[in-house]
């Protein structure tokens, strides 16, 4: 599932297709491409199932070639959300789909076009040779009269799929705001929002489409997976991770890796007010502290308990918002907001209104490079000790040692970034972190 650019209605119609195949009794897996903690929430809502992240870098091929294989195992469809445009970044959609000879379905956004939609679809469909083109999916159409100026400007060679109506503004299917797409387990019409662009889409070309058809068309053929070699570094550790609106940037890909790893999981949430649970180790995850702050504020017998934690000596990784909410205060001036936080570490977040940190990144940890990526408004002051940066990842092997991103903050079994690892790209450093 491609498109041209960000913004032309992806993860919409991706989750719309998800839920209508879904509904008509077929097992569907989705995967998104790129880091992302928020589209797949609604990709996961529509499938029922949860959504893991592909990228060439960040997992390295053989982790992506594994989980697809593993989906198309036990699933009847897999459904692919790219990233950005179609030939976007070092490690495109198209990248992926050419190394495992993918079916590309393009959406197109058509407001304020007619005739020159054709041409977008045909510069898509032929700018890089040998790409599987599936076909095209009008999205955001105004009326029947607006589609068929769409359908006939389409090239001959390019199959026309049908179209998704546009929805009213004040109906938007998936609100957005700072870092991305609202979650869909803060909508409470979650479900009903993406039943109703699948509606639409059941009445389109590709929504009419026979099972049979889907199978001739474009059935894909991946090996077998590889077996790992197992390791359960983790084996009886008991591991607490933060996990509520405040802290909700967690891909479960890293949830499976612990839990594969032998570790005993324990989820609790701040903002309901939990005590931090008997634990071995503790994860903060990301998510939107700033938003929370004075709610998190209140919750100083949990601030206390992770105190006594790490001055137990044990392990603690707050990452990104997970370790803006440590420290003693937000600033955010764009609000004229002044606020305290945990106040566990000394240190100051300030809230920009611009992005401060952004693109794929690796860590090379004394056990190893831990592959991820950053992604992040903010910027932090603490006195803390630098133990070293994150550098810009070019591929699964490769890093511009030149560069210093992220600075990766620790003392005592306290470990800290604005880094967010994808565990499984180094299970040795990536188990270190719940280890004493």
């Amino acid at each position: 599932m491609a498109a041209p650019a960000s913004g032309q209605g992806k993860t919409t119609i991706t989750a719309a297709l998800a839920h209508l195949l879904h509904s008509r009794g077929k097992r569907v897996q989705v995967f998104k491409c790129g880091p992302d903690f928020l589209d797949p929430t609604w990709l996961a809502l529509a499938s029922g199932q949860p959504v893991d992240n592909l990228d060439l870098a960040m997992c390295g091929r053989v982790d992506v070639e594994r989980r697809l294989a593993l989906a198309t195992e036990h699933n009847d469809v897999v459904l692919i959300e790219g990233v950005m445009g179609l030939f976007d970044g070092a490690r495109s959609a198209a990248d992926i789909a050419a190394l495992w000879n993918l079916p590309i379905l393009l959406v197109i956004d058509s407001s304020s076009m007619a005739e020159t939609f054709g041409a977008v679809a045909f510069g898509l469909a032929n700018y890089r040779p040998g790409l599987r083109i599936a076909g095209v999916l009008a999205n955001r159409v105004a009326s029947e009269r607006h589609s068929e100026l769409l359908r006939k400007s389409m090239p001959v060679d390019v199959p026309w799929l049908g179209q998704v109506m546009r929805q009213q503004k004040e109906q938007a299917p998936i609100p957005s705001r700072h870092l991305g797409l609202v979650a869909a387990d803060e909508m409470g019409d979650g479900l009903a929002r993406i039943a109703q662009v699948a509606e639409s889409l059941a009445q389109s070309d590709l929504g009419r489409l026979e099972w049979s058809q889907w199978q001739q068309r474009w059935s894909a053929e991946l090996s077998a997976p590889s077996e790992l070699a197992p390791t359960r570094l983790l084996e009886g550790r008991r591991i607490a991770i933060a996990r509520d609106a405040a802290f909700r940037f967690i891909y479960p890909a890293n949830i499976a890796f612990l839990r594969e790893q032998g570790a005993t999981l324990q989820f609790f949430s701040p903002l309901a007010g939990d005590a931090l649970p008997e634990c071995d180790a503790l994860w903060l995850p990301g998510g939107y502290p700033e938003l929370h702050a004075e709610t998190l504020v209140a919750c100083q017998p949990l601030a206390e308990a992770i105190r006594q934690h790490w001055q137990a000596d044990k392990p603690i990784w707050a990452e990104c918002g997970g370790m803006l909410a440590l420290m003693q205060e937000l600033h955010w001036p764009s609000k004229a907001l002044r606020t305290p936080l945990l106040g566990v570490i000394p240190g100051v977040v300030t809230q920009h209104d611009r992005l401060r940190g952004l693109g794929m990144q690796a860590w090379q940890s004394p056990w190893g490079m831990l592959r991820g990526h950053g992604f992040h408004y903010s910027t932090c002051d603490t006195s803390l000790p630098v133990v070293g940066h994150t550098q810009r990842l070019l591929d699964e092997d490769r890093v511009d040692a030149a560069t210093q991103l992220e600075s990766v903050y620790a003392q005592g079994s306290l470990r800290m970034s604005y880094f967010h690892a994808w565990f499984a790209s180094n299970s040795v450093a990536a188990a270190r972190l719940f280890l004493n």
